[in-house]
């Protein structure tokens, strides 16, 4: 009871700033654009850290933190196992969720859209870009799959080290990039009383202009 006492009690009034409907920029993506480099100017830990939701065929929900690769005109780019649970419920369900949290600018962003693969070259560009260790984990790892220890992943890092030992390490065919490509972005700044700012960009398709909304905190 005390412990939920505490958790009444945990609270925080926001100070930091506002959001006005006709402060933020047209385009959603200029306007994400736009906070992260202020994310990344007030050097904040991880601030291309995002939550990933997705949905398996049957409507189970899953979520877990992936790491923001690329932004482009497009959408937001984010690479993974082909083989893992985020990629088998993209492949029977498409539709997909995004949040960032940069709590000490007081913001949140949420992103709703669909997701599909990023083409080979771009994976390839990518993961050769990517230090030799993580080049090596990628193979190394089945993700998801049960394994018996940690032993045995690093015996299998083992052989793959001495297998590629001074030569390019390719990039597997099970790993790669997925977009989300946007069809809805909000803007949540916090403000004093819980009475904060949130702006919602929403289109039906990629050729549809954005519309712009005030949604009550």
């Amino acid at each position: 009871m005390d412990k939920q006492k505490n958790l009444f009690n945990l609270r925080k009034d926001y100070t930091l700033g506002g959001l006005s409907l006709y402060q933020v920029l047209p385009n959603p993506l200029a306007q994400f654009n736009l906070w992260f480099e202020q994310a990344l100017y007030a050097e904040l830990p991880e601030p291309n850290a995002m939550t990933l939701a997705t949905a398996s065929a049957g409507g189970r929900i899953s979520s877990r933190v992936v790491l923001l690769k690329e932004i482009d005109e497009t959408g937001f780019v984010f690479y993974t196992n082909y083989n893992s649970q985020k990629a088998a419920d993209l492949k029977s369900n498409p539709n997909a969720a995004l949040s960032f949290l940069w709590l000490e600018l007081e913001r949140q962003v949420r992103i709703e859209g669909v997701v599909e693969r990023v083409s080979g070259e771009e994976s390839d560009t990518y993961f050769n870009s990517r230090p030799r260790e993580s080049q090596l984990g990628a193979w190394a790892s089945d993700q998801s799959a049960v394994i018996q220890s940690r032993e045995q992943l690093f015996e299998n890092y083992k052989q793959l080290e001495e297998a590629y030992k001074d030569k390019p390490i390719p990039r597997p065919p099970h790993w790669g990039g997925y977009r989300l490509i946007p069809q809805m972005i909000e803007f949540w700044q916090g403000r004093p009383g819980r009475m904060h700012d949130r702006i919602r960009y929403i289109r039906s398709t990629e050729t549809n202009p954005w519309e712009r909304k005030r949604l009550a905190p």
